[in-house]
């Protein structure tokens, strides 16, 4: 490996070095989140690490990565839902605002969230939520991680 993949997650996942991948799809790589406060968030990495926007791609390319989008949205909502009865629904966003390359969070969202939080944008969530330890991504993600895959497999683009 060349160094720290989180310094360069796309050029990580196209050498296969980023370690959070589930799956290459058409346009990017779904990956699953660093930090797993709402278990299940997965993000849609664009394939080409020089793109900023959605924009910054031709009109096929832009269409096949919000299929992907699409597409890992479901598998994550899929998935979550089989997993926890307490399931509400997905988040899908294309922000941009911190991370210089083009990427799509998919956020599942919980009826056990709290109260002041549920109705509320993901990154309004406490700072801790973040750094937290014991949100951090790790081996006892395995089962949800295989879920998603499973369902990006079972539902594959174009079906």
């Amino acid at each position: 490996m060349s160094g720290d993949w989180r310094a360069d997650r796309i050029g990580a996942a196209l050498r296969g070095e980023n370690p959070t991948v589930l799956r290459r799809l058409g346009a990017g790589f779904a990956v699953i989140g660093d930090v797993q406060f709402l278990p299940g968030y997965s993000v849609l990495l664009a394939d080409e690490p020089g793109v900023q926007r959605l924009s910054d791609l031709p009109r096929a390319k832009r269409l096949a990565f919000l299929s992907d989008m699409d597409r890992l949205g479901e598998a994550v909502e899929r998935a979550c839902r089989r997993l926890d009865p307490a399931f509400r629904r997905v988040n899908l966003e294309i922000l941009g605002n911190t991370d210089p390359f083009l990427h799509a969070h998919v956020w599942p969202r919980y009826e056990w969230e709290p109260a002041e939080l549920v109705a509320l944008p993901v990154w309004l969530y406490p700072r801790d939520s973040w750094s937290d330890e014991r949100h951090a991504l790790g081996p006892r993600h395995d089962e949800l991680r295989q879920a998603i895959a499973a369902e990006l497999d079972r539902h594959p683009a174009g079906a």
